[in-house]
Order: structure tokens, then sequence, then C-alpha cells
């Protein structure tokens, strides 16, 4: 299953201005969008920077993969397979 991990700049920027510390990464599936504050890439991935055709999220910068990440988020950790 393709994976598409990247960093949302409002939430780090939101988190700076009040004090807070909600998870900046997003790991995307074709299923779910998983939130998270480390993730690890247990395989090969590629760097996609793709400025004239963002994600619908508004994303122009990510990391695509098909191998297994490991999520984790406060205490929780999850492998996306």
């Amino acid at each position: 299953m393709l994976k598409r991990i990247h960093v949302n700049q409002h939430v780090i920027r939101s988190n700076t201005r009040h004090g807070l510390r909600e998870p900046p990464i997003t790991v995307k599936t074709y299923r779910e969008n998983v939130l998270a504050d480390r993730v690890s890439i247990d395989g090969p991935s590629d760097i996609v920077y793709r400025p004239d055709r963002p994600l619908s999220c508004g994303a122009r910068l990510w990391v695509e993969t098909k191998a297994p990440v490991r999520v984790e988020r406060d205490r929780f950790t999850r492998i996306i397979t």
C-alpha cells in the first residue's frame, strides 16, 4: 500500500504560537490519515517535490513509500503495512 508522509507546517506554527504539542506529521493512505510525532520507514522511499500538483491537503513536498511505516504518537506505536 502506498503511504505519503508529510509535515503540516500549519500545525507547527500553531504549536509554537499557542504552546501546544499537537502531532505535525501525517501519514496518508487510501484508507486513512494517521497523525504522528515520529515516523520510521522500514524500507526504500522517495522524496517528492511537486509544486505544480500538490496533494489535496496542499502539501508540495512529501515522502512516498510502499514499505512498512512505524508511527509513534505519545506512547502509542503502530505499524502501517
